[in-house]
């Protein structure tokens, strides 16, 4: 754990001295974003997501937000579409679908409220459909306290294994 803790720092600050340099003209010797390292985003948005429920069909993720994943004061819009994208891709495989799922075809996420720094959140993702060839995904995001829903998604993927493309 204080290995990821401590990746996780080293990450945000390659990323940090990136956005820094950047607007004030990044000469070639600065880190550009071919130096970030392979899946860099990915530690930064997934630690302290925590899985609670997988059934056919359904998961349900928990997780603290972090200061990490706010733009000022909130959760982040684009943490948001991430974790649509990824959540929503794990409730394929847990309705009896192949693990790997495909593309994506199309992520959208209305912004009902906000969710701030420390509190406590759930993200449920519901399969709606599967077909030969795509499968559509509803993602809730949640207020743990109220139960208060501030963030719904929807994720459409292209499922490669039973396309004759």
């Amino acid at each position: 754990m204080e290995k990821t803790e401590g990746r996780i720092r080293e990450l945000e600050s390659i990323v940090k001295k990136y956005l820094e340099n950047e607007g004030e003209g990044a000469s070639t010797t600065t880190i550009t974003v071919d130096g970030l390292p392979p899946l860099f985003i990915e530690p930064l948005i997934f630690y302290g997501l925590h899985l609670d429920l997988m059934e056919p069909g359904r998961v349900v993720f928990s997780m603290k937000i972090p200061p990490r994943l706010l733009n000022g004061k909130y959760l982040h819009g684009g943490a948001i579409v991430t974790l649509v994208d990824v959540i929503g891709a794990a409730a394929i495989p847990a309705a009896g679908f192949p693990m790997d799922s495909g593309v994506s075809l199309e992520i959208n996420v209305s912004h009902l409220g906000a969710a701030y720094v420390h509190e406590e959140i759930e993200i449920d993702a519901k399969v709606l459909r599967v077909g030969k060839v795509i499968a559509v995904v509803s993602v809730d995001f949640r207020k743990k306290m109220t139960g208060q829903i501030f963030a719904q998604g929807r994720h459409t993927k292209f499922l490669p294994i039973s396309s004759k493309m």
